[in-house]
């Protein structure tokens, strides 16, 4: 066979449920594409964002200070947005003469309200990429399975078959399998790396939330009259 063979002439030459297959899965391929690019950007950004505030509210400054700054700018998201969801349930808590115990409890259920919603928001779309990793290779393989049928049943009327006449047919069939794979490696790649991401940053708002409570607690013992720890 002396002219060499191309992925784009194998594609157009190939059968009509072979082409729909890599159509499918160059669509997911670039359908989990958009999504790393957007979660990189997202989960990055809220990585800046938590560092940043970790380190100002561990600067010493005013927490009423710290929450009228960030209430004045419309809210906000990650651990700046756990803390105002905390500190104003703490402050409206203490506003209604409520117990340490229950200026505590109430500060720590807003908080987590708080945290799941930003733990939602940054593991939105995150499993696409897990479907589009674990489902692409064998959609490849049905176009593959379906084409190497196809190139195999052309042979019933010819008398005599080679292998130049079989090549081209399974050529383009293990096509849709490198498609496939091209769809499913970057997706798993970066549904992992997110995931860990993702998880290392509810770890910290755990860690953040417990601290904060903590030190809403020695602010509640002041309230009711009880030394200062």
């Amino acid at each position: 066979m002396g002219e060499q063979l191309s992925i784009l002439r194998l594609i157009a030459q190939a059968s009509v449920p072979v082409q729909i297959v890599i159509g499918i899965l160059l669509l997911a391929s670039l359908g989990s594409w958009a999504i790393i690019f957007r979660k990189r950007r997202v989960i990055g950004r809220a990585r800046r964002e938590a560092d940043r505030f970790e380190s100002r509210f561990w600067s010493g400054d005013d927490l009423a200070q710290l929450y009228r700054a960030i209430e004045s700018r419309g809210g906000a998201t990650g651990m700046a947005g756990i803390f105002e969801f905390g500190f104003r349930e703490f402050a409206r808590q203490r506003q209604s003469a409520s117990g340490g115990d229950q200026l505590l409890e109430g500060s720590r259920r807003a908080m987590r309200v708080a945290q799941l919603k930003e733990i939602d928001r940054l593991e939105h779309s995150l499993a696409t990429l897990a479907t589009v990793g674990s489902t692409s290779p064998y959609v490849g393989l049905f176009g593959t399975v379906w084409g190497i049928m196809s190139a195999f049943s052309s042979l019933g009327n010819v008398q005599q078959a080679t292998l130049a006449m079989v090549a081209p047919g399974i050529s383009e069939a293990l096509v849709a399998t490198a498609v496939g794979l091209f769809a499913a490696i970057p997706a798993v790649v970066a549904y992992n790396r997110f995931a860990d991401q993702v998880t290392r940053l509810e770890m910290r708002f755990d860690a953040f939330i417990e601290e904060f409570s903590t030190i809403l607690q020695r602010h509640a013992a002041r309230s009711a009259g009880s030394p200062a720890t």
